[in-house]
């Protein structure tokens, strides 16, 4: 990071802290930032040396803001952030249900004054992508926000592009894109090849599409992909569940971290006016079981999505590996109908989400046959005798080149078997217990030396974690007596 940059990550950042005294989270900052700074770029944009007309309202752009001061600019700022929620595009999913975070005039005088200071069109792409993913990541952290669910650890992300190797004219989805760590990973991995006009053109506007369910996760990823320079008008991504149904679009890339949490919920008023939650189920006919289990129905949506030879990569919770019931039947199908080639056991420790047990999934998708697509699952034991903690031990690229090495994207046929990284063939896996895909060789030190426990913190998370596992178990039983 330049010095340069390095100042105006310091100014924004002071200015965020001055905010927070007001009750104002990192979240709620981001937000206004990104509101802000769409439309002082968008009024950059109608001047030279661009000169394009503009793509914001009259009356409701940046200029007008820079007129109002006191409780007049508090009650426009409300009223552009309304009126630019419902129109269409890229404004429509930036502004979509926007509020003013900021009650202080003057506080949001400031910071408009201090975005005004800075030429934010002029500014190096990767500066600007720079700057907003360091507020993304501090997002992140802060514990309060509950943001930390949205964000994929940059390293980890980082590696599955680099074993996917994305290509110019491909086009790449993430139906959970979050603040679309995923894409923008994708985005850099190709526009470092040397690109032609029309490449360069495809990148920018149709190579990427991504969905999320909340409004203001879409919204920063929108801006997020706007400050690299991807997308027009037309924003790439929507505002919605995609687990709902079949988009009928299909990819030639799947990359994906959809949220933890084993059920979808929704929340219903009954007769007597009170609001109850029920699991919610996906009857689709081009899933291959019916299920309440979240990440279950994420996995055979990412099929659907694929095109025939399509690629995928999907972070799983251990749960997808070995459930019975629904679990076993996707199982299954997987194996046969695609080429499910590797698997990543991650360790914990890595994601915001606490104690969570997660692996990466990468299969393929293959046309209708008799015989069974996968031959060989390839695992990569990352989790077995790993500690790694958010603040103290964090996931770095570096922990994950051995991996790399051994996936072996220039041939994924020719690999070699590691201590670490282990073949299973289709026949081993399918005579498996409810063809458990959770399998493990590597001796657990930690269980045998006494001295060398887990740091007390991971043990308290995983009994936690164990206990909500059991607590929703009988929960379901009891749903299913009443």
């Amino acid at each position: 990071m330049s010095s340069e940059t390095a100042g105006i990550v310091q100014r924004v950042w002071n200015y965020c802290h001055v905010l927070r005294d007001d009750g104002v989270s990192y979240g709620d900052y981001l937000e206004q930032l990104t509101y802000l700074l769409f439309l002082k770029m968008a009024d950059e944009q109608t001047k030279p040396p661009f000169n394009k007309p503009s793509i914001i309202p009259p009356g409701y752009d940046w200029q007008s803001l820079l007129k109002e001061d006191g409780d007049a600019l508090e009650k426009h700022y409300r009223h552009i952030l309304e009126t630019l929620g419902k129109e269409k595009g890229m404004l429509g999913v930036i502004f979509r249900k926007s509020q003013n975070k900021i009650q202080d005039p003057a506080k949001l005088k400031r910071l408009i004054e201090l975005i005004n200071g800075e030429t934010w069109a002029g500014m190096d792409i990767d500066i600007k992508g720079e700057i907003y993913e360091g507020l993304l990541q501090k997002n992140a952290e802060d514990i309060k926000s509950g943001a930390g669910q949205y964000f994929t650890p940059r390293p980890l992300i980082k590696a599955i592009v680099e074993v996917m190797r994305p290509e110019p004219g491909m086009t790449i989805c993430d139906p959970a894109c979050g603040t679309g760590g995923f894409l923008l990973a994708s985005h850099d991995y190709i526009s470092s090849k040397n690109l032609d006009v029309e490449q360069k053109k495809f990148l920018k506007y149709h190579t990427f599409k991504g969905k999320d369910i909340v409004d203001s996760v879409a919204r920063l990823c929108v801006m997020n992909l706007y400050l690299n320079g991807i997308g027009g008008e037309e924003s790439p991504i929507e505002v919605g569940d995609s687990l709902i149904s079949d988009p009928g679009e299909r990819f030639d890339m799947v990359l994906t971290n959809p949220p933890f949490g084993k059920k979808s919920s929704i929340t219903i008023a009954n007769g007597e006016g009170t609001v109850a939650k029920e699991s919610l189920v996906y009857e689709r006919q081009d899933f291959w079981a019916t299920t309440s289990n979240k990440q279950l129905n994420f996995l055979q949506h990412v099929k659907t999505l694929l095109k025939i030879h399509g690629r995928a990569a999907i972070v799983v919770p251990d749960n997808v590996l070995f459930e019975g019931g629904a679990g076993e039947t996707v199982r299954k199908k997987l194996l046969a109908e695609c080429d499910v080639h590797t698997l990543l056991r991650l360790p914990t420790g890595i994601f915001y989400a606490q104690g969570v047990k997660a692996n990466v999934l990468f299969f393929d998708r293959k046309p209708a046959s008799e015989k069974p697509w996968t031959e060989k699952l390839w695992i990569y034991d990352l989790r077995t005798n790993k500690h790694f903690t958010l603040k103290t031990n964090p996931l770095t690229y570096a922990d994950l080149e051995d991996f790399i090495k051994y996936y072996n994207p220039d041939n994924r046929y020719d690999r070699q078997e590691t201590e670490r990284f282990r073949a299973f063939s289709y026949e081993e896996l399918i005579q498996r217990d409810k063809t458990s895909l959770d399998i493990f060789w590597l001796r657990d030190e930690s269980l045998e030396d006494m001295d060398n426990l887990p740091d007390p913190d991971i043990l308290a998370k995983e009994i936690v974690e164990d206990l909500q596992s059991a607590l929703q178990q009988f929960t379901a039983i009891q749903e299913a007596l009443e």
